[in-house]
């Protein structure tokens, strides 16, 4: 069968084209732009990849005439971005079948006998995600796996026929997650989100819950737990005081909690010890945009919700315990959309910053109708607005992060979006 994906250069696409490959699938792929995974798939042994934009469809149809697509298979963004494409339009009048990744995804898991390892949450997912992919590979144990982050330990994705299980990020974004009934999942974190989407914090929560039921057996922290009003008697549900967090030796106390939730998924999955477990997963190196040193001093972090930010803030303060080192923050928000809906929970956000410097938001799929919220009406939301300026991305915000960092200060870019992004930006001015 031959599969073609677009926006194959998105995170969450990328990886399934891999796995489809590996799985036996004939796949291309076409997206907007070139990226470094588009060159990294093409390395994989996906070669028919193609840069075009939406209204180029000849190229494709010249592409179908000789290779005989049989499924297009596309992610949310891409009706998102352009209701009216052009492309699509094309495959469905030719009776191509066309769907979103879920049930791809769906199809995969019968096709390939699978049970998936889902886990969602507003905030953690994908780190969570990672530490039981690490989990796996450091007890030298095969795994299928879609990875919607890079990671030193392993590669985007990951098909093995001799392992029945499928790790996989189930995200609530669009309502993907509602697609999937996982046999066991884990719940990372649960805060409002995704606001274009669920219109009330109520229609988010009722989400959750009608996942937790459409999964066979859920790992959940006692705070997501009560702030969903759940009332199953038969989760597992964890303390976020459990003793055996003291066991992990991971900075952050988010990132002990992640760890934990993995393990006691990973204990149930297997015969290894508890302890063993958390020792292994105390050894987990990291991921790419979690914390991720740039070059001494200075890091970049996702973090783009005010509870992923405290996250990343609390572990800056671990890093820094028990030094002089200031901890200065350069932030991009992510979307001017969410910051409509987020900005009265700013307040209390950057206590643990000495300093933040805040740039412009990033811009995607916006409301036209809602006014852009400039650095400076956002910063007036702070208990201690002092705390912040306005900043740009040019040669003046260089030569300050340039200055903490050669103070000896721990720098962090918190940035959520993707190119022409802070992060983007960062690599590119202080990359060694």
């Amino acid at each position: 069968m031959h599969i073609h994906f677009m926006a194959i250069g998105g995170a969450g696409i990328g990886p399934l084209a891999l796995f489809a490959k590996e799985a036996g699938y004939d796949v291309s792929g076409s997206d907007k732009q070139d990226s470094n995974t588009l060159k990294y798939l093409k390395e994989k042994g996906i070669t028919n990849i193609f840069v075009v934009q939406d209204e180029e469809v000849d190229i494709i149809k010249d592409f179908n005439a000789k290779n005989s697509i049989d499924w297009v298979v596309y992610s949310s963004a891409v009706l998102l971005e352009n209701p009216n494409s052009k492309m699509l339009d094309y495959f469905k009048s030719v009776n191509i079948k066309t769907s979103k990744r879920d049930d791809f995804i769906n199809h995969l898991i019968k096709d390939k006998n699978l049970q998936m390892l889902a886990i969602a949450g507003t905030h953690g997912k994908t780190t969570t995600t990672a530490m039981l992919v690490w989990l796996f590979k450091a007890f030298k144990l095969e795994i299928n796996h879609l990875l919607p982050a890079k990671v030193s330990f392993a590669e985007m994705a990951e098909y093995s026929p001799r392992n029945p299980y499928l790790v996989y990020e189930a995200d609530e974004f669009d309502r993907n997650f509602l697609n999937f009934y996982p046999k066991y999942s884990l719940i990372s974190g649960v805060a409002y989100d995704h606001h274009e989407i669920y219109k009330t914090i109520q229609e988010y929560k009722e989400a959750f819950k009608q996942f937790i039921n459409q999964s066979g057996q859920t790992f959940i922290y006692r705070y997501d737990y009560n702030f969903l009003n759940l009332n199953n008697s038969d989760l597992n549900v964890l303390d976020a005081n459990d003793k055996l967090l003291d066991k992990i030796q991971l900075k952050g106390l988010y990132n002990r909690q992640d760890a934990l939730l993995a393990s006691k998924l990973f204990e149930k999955l297997t015969s290894f010890n508890i302890n063993e477990i958390l020792d292994k997963v105390s050894l987990f190196p990291g991921l790419y945009r979690r914390m991720e040193e740039i070059r001494p001093n200075l890091y970049s972090d996702y973090a783009h919700t005010p509870e992923k930010i405290l996250a990343a803030l609390n572990v800056a303060k671990e890093m820094v315990q028990n030094t002089n080192k200031k901890i200065i923050v350069v932030y991009e928000p992510l979307t001017n959309r969410r910051q409509h809906f987020i900005k009265e929970q700013y307040r209390d956000t950057f206590n643990d910053a000495d300093h933040v410097y805040w740039v412009d938001s990033y811009l995607a799929r916006e409301d036209p109708n809602q006014p852009i919220l400039s650095p400076s009406e956002l910063i007036r939301y702070l208990a201690n607005p002092s705390v912040a300026e306005e900043a740009h991305m040019n040669l003046a915000l260089k030569s300050e992060i340039q200055k903490q960092i050669d103070a000896g200060n721990l720098v962090i870019a918190l940035s959520g979006g993707g190119g022409n992004s802070l992060d983007e930006w960062i690599r590119t001015n202080f990359k060694n």
